[in-house]
């Protein structure tokens, strides 16, 4: 996995102390790799924001490897097609934001008063993407874990139950459309509309005739979740709803939602324990197969020390 998380960025990016960008000066190239240099700006720029997210200053040398190891992995991610655009990294910019309770521009004001430009951060977030991608997509069958491994080291840890019951529920989302900024006499009248076609729906396929011929209103595809994936609030409303009717109507930013249940039905599905051991031997394989790919791609690498 990456060495600076995003996860770390978002937990502690808030907490930074509030300061003063320094002064612009001049650059120098510190290092060129596959001909693109590293600069002094660069390094600059690395140390701020990892001393920023981690509370740690790290060494130059540090910082150069995280920067030269940046750079194989963008040049080694192009070279097998992984190559995203300006956009999706604003996306993912942006949903950093949002998990932060921010804009975007809030997000990059946090930033500037450290004196850390955005582009730092979004280079760092570009590299996490095209590189986990790229080792997921090339070694897609070697990063996979084996039942009998899993259920293996679950017994060693001295738990027998692998797998518990649950339901597993087939659903569509449905919203009756309310533009922002209407009054709440809008929203009262688009719920009494949902509640008379609770009364009248009776099956998913009712409910796709009824919301995809209505003006202002949409109907979503069919999504399957178990109870493990669902909040105990919903999975409690799901329960008492009868198949092929809808949900009560809520109200939310795009008006009033409900979800018609398609189908319910008892399976299985894995311990937390289970699931917890499996995700961390995911992990393990990940991290190591990433780590010895990137130490090939730095070996082929071009790397000129100035």
């Amino acid at each position: 996995m990456p060495s600076l998380r995003l996860s770390t960025l978002l937990a502690t990016i808030l907490l930074a102390a509030i300061g003063c960008s320094a002064p612009a000066h001049a650059q120098t190239v510190v290092v060129m790799v596959n001909g693109e240099p590293i600069t002094s700006m660069d390094i600059e720029q690395r140390s701020k924001l990892t001393l920023m997210t981690t509370r740690k200053q790290p060494t130059r040398d540090e910082v150069i490897s995280d920067l030269i190891d940046e750079k194989v992995k963008i040049r080694e991610a192009k070279r097998f097609g992984v190559d995203p655009t300006s956009t999706d990294i604003d996306q993912s910019y942006a949903a950093m934001a949002q998990r932060m309770r921010l804009s975007p521009d809030q997000l990059t004001q946090v930033l500037e008063k450290q004196g850390v430009r955005p582009d730092t951060l979004r280079s760092r977030i570009k590299a996490d993407m095209v590189w986990g991608s790229l080792v997921r997509g090339r070694y897609k069958e070697s990063l996979q874990v084996g039942e009998k491994d899993v259920a293996a080291a679950v017994r060693e840890k001295g738990d027998e139950l692998l797998e518990v019951d649950a339901s597993e529920y087939k659903m569509q989302p449905v919203v009756l459309i309310v533009p922002r900024g209407s009054p709440p006499t809008a929203y009262e009248l688009r719920k009494k509309e949902a509640e008379a076609l609770r009364e009248r729906v009776t099956s998913c396929a009712e409910a796709n005739s009824y919301f995809k011929s209505m003006q202002n209103a949409a109907i979503r595809d069919i999504v399957t979740k178990t109870s493990a994936d669902l909040p105990q609030v919903l999975r409690d409303m799901l329960e008492k709803t009868p198949v092929g009717r809808l949900t009560p109507p809520e109200q939310t930013k795009q008006g009033i939602e409900m979800v018609a249940l398609c189908a319910r039905n008892k399976t299985t599905i894995d311990t937390p324990k289970k699931k917890e051991i499996r995700e961390k031997m995911f992990v393990e394989k990940y991290e190591a197969k990433s780590k010895s790919y990137l130490q090939q791609v730095r070996k082929s690498a071009m790397i000129e020390y100035r």
